[in-house]
């Protein structure tokens, strides 16, 4: 069972808005400090945050006629992490400043999300596929709502967390939800997707209180993809609702996730700062919930899975093994998952 971090995988590094034109902003992401900035037309690049010539963080500078300028001795790195000037230098003088650069990381942006590639020395991306899209929505959507924050915890176990189909009634129990009380046996059907798979879509469990808010005939459908991204597109009639859940790891003890909210339902305006709301609620219900269990890990206690509630964490870990076992013999990804029924009371 593969427990470590996936690289050689996109990983969510800011949200658009994060990073103006001109801007800076410093991620880390597997223990790489990674800087993220945007020229003044709008392209965004990914540099090692670290200047080579005396080690102080770029982020700490700023953007100057679209370069990264360090800000000890106004080193200036182009977009490409060539060094393209450095100020202290006299006519004369034949340093090449060209020849020195700093690492940089293939970036993709689209419907709001900046995505980083996090490879391996010499690893092509084109070997594996971009980033999901919300496919009902334009590229250029902008979210409606987002939430940041982080989990003290290792990717595994946020991941596990945000796919566990049993703890609702326990960890998220409230009017607007369920308790143990309203618990009920569901039967889901789910089937592979490309290198995770999916919830077939259906029609929320009755219950779900919180889906009725949106209206209307309502179908949900709910996507995990590797390395750590769950997608639940929500049907409401001709539009629609999707929640999308994005984690980071930061190191082995730490994972950010990035959840955003898009729609295409006029009238949900009007409720946006409930939705805020009851976004922040829940997401901090699973934060609590994932600290406290860091107090039993210390120990490093045996843990368990079981049928079939936890059926979708065993998936998770058999493709995690089944992507670093692919790119290592370079083959074809071969999905362990496999079209089932699984059935829980929640």
């Amino acid at each position: 069972m593969h427990t470590g971090t996936l690289r050689n995988v996109w990983y969510v590094g800011a949200l658009t808005s994060q990073v103006p034109v001109s801007g800076l902003k410093s991620v880390l992401i597997l223990n790489e400090p990674v800087l993220l900035f945007r020229d003044s037309h709008g392209k965004t690049s990914a540099l090692r945050d670290i200047c080579p010539h005396r080690g102080i963080p770029f982020s700490y500078g700023r953007v100057v006629k679209d370069q990264v300028e360090c800000p000890y001795h106004g080193w200036k790195f182009d977009g490409g992490g060539v060094c393209r000037e450095i100020p202290s230098l006299c006519s004369g003088q034949d340093l090449d400043c060209t020849k020195i650069k700093v690492k940089t990381y293939p970036v993709i942006e689209r419907q709001g999300l900046i995505w980083v590639f996090m490879g391996e020395k010499g690893f092509d991306p084109a070997r594996i596929p971009e980033p999901p899209l919300m496919n009902s929505l334009p590229l250029d959507v902008k979210p409606r709502l987002h939430e940041i924050a982080t989990f003290e915890c290792h990717v595994d176990h946020a991941v596990i967390g945000l796919m566990d189909p049993a703890h609702g009634p326990y960890i998220h129990k409230s009017w607007l939800w369920r308790s143990e009380k309203s618990m009920i046996e569901k039967t889901k059907r789910f089937g592979p997707v490309d290198h995770g798979f999916r919830m077939l879509q259906h029609k929320p469990s009755a219950n779900s209180k919180a889906y009725k808010i949106l209206g209307g005939e309502i179908t949900t459908e709910i996507t995990f993809r590797l390395p750590g991204v769950r997608i639940e597109h929500i049907r409401v009639g001709k539009r629609n609702f999707y929640s999308f859940t994005g984690l980071t790891p930061v190191n082995d003890k730490q994972t950010v996730i990035h959840q955003v909210m898009y729609w295409d339902i006029p009238w949900l305006g009007v409720i946006k700062p409930f939705l805020k709301w009851f976004m922040h609620y829940f997401l901090y219900q699973d934060i609590d919930a994932v600290n406290k269990q860091q107090e039993g890990l210390k120990f490093d206690p045996s843990l368990m899975l079981i049928r079939d509630a936890d059926t979708q964490a065993k998936w998770y870990y058999a493709l995690k093994d089944e992507w670093e076992n692919h790119l290592k013999e370079n083959r074809e990804f071969r999905n362990p998952v496999k079209e089932t029924e699984l059935r829980w009371r929640s």
